[in-house]
């Protein structure tokens, strides 16, 4: 009998998980391992729980990867547009934008990951709604700043391109880009480039 009360204080001291830490750790696994790390197992222990954790919340591994990967499409794209968007100077939201987008892009591999395994279908389909919404956003804050439609989209392409670009140097070859303020004032001539009539 002391064991069962034991095991039943335990298991009130413990927090149940929810499908979002599920899709968190899924997502922290892609970061550092890529997508073939997303296996039950390992993240039940990561998150000190069993597996049945896992298949109460889902039915099988893709319907995991299809939840981070909508939590990540949710923080990296959805949660920056909510945040930047309270700025009412399109010129400013676009500097704001390329600056934080670019420097938390360099200290998060998860982007890299993604496009490295663009190739999976599940992959494949968040990538271009995530594409075509950040590029999307991009050319509307050209539109603003008064760029007709056709030259916004070429420019919201453009700067969404050096972004990928910036993610991608940053840690394939992290020592060609400048760092610093030097960093700053270069994504700043870079955005009076794209801004330049």
């Amino acid at each position: 009998m002391p064991h069962a009360e034991k095991k039943s204080k335990r298991e009130q001291g413990r927090q149940r998980l929810t499908a979002r830490d599920w899709a968190d750790a899924a997502l922290a696994a892609m970061a550092e391992r890529g997508l073939a790390a997303v296996a039950v197992e390992p993240l039940a222990a990561r998150l000190g729980t069993t597996k049945g954790s896992f298949y109460w919340h889902f039915t099988n591994r893709e319907a995991l990867i299809e939840a981070a990967l909508e939590r990540w499409e949710e923080i990296c794209t959805e949660e920056i547009i909510t945040a930047v968007e309270t700025e009412p100077d399109p010129e400013r939201r676009l500097r704001t934008l390329l600056r934080q987008a670019t420097t938390s892009a360099a200290d998060d591999p998860l982007e890299v990951s993604l496009l490295a395994t663009a190739a999976h279908p599940q992959v494949a389909a968040v990538l271009g709604r995530v594409t075509e919404r950040r590029v999307g956003y991009v050319a509307r804050l050209f539109e603003e700043f008064g760029f007709p439609a056709a030259e916004a989209r070429t420019r919201g392409l453009l700067a969404y391109s050096t972004y990928l670009g910036h993610t991608q140097l940053a840690h394939a070859v992290p020592h060609a880009l400048p760092q610093g303020a030097e960093r700053d004032a270069y994504l700043e001539s870079v955005l009076d480039t794209l801004l330049r009539p």
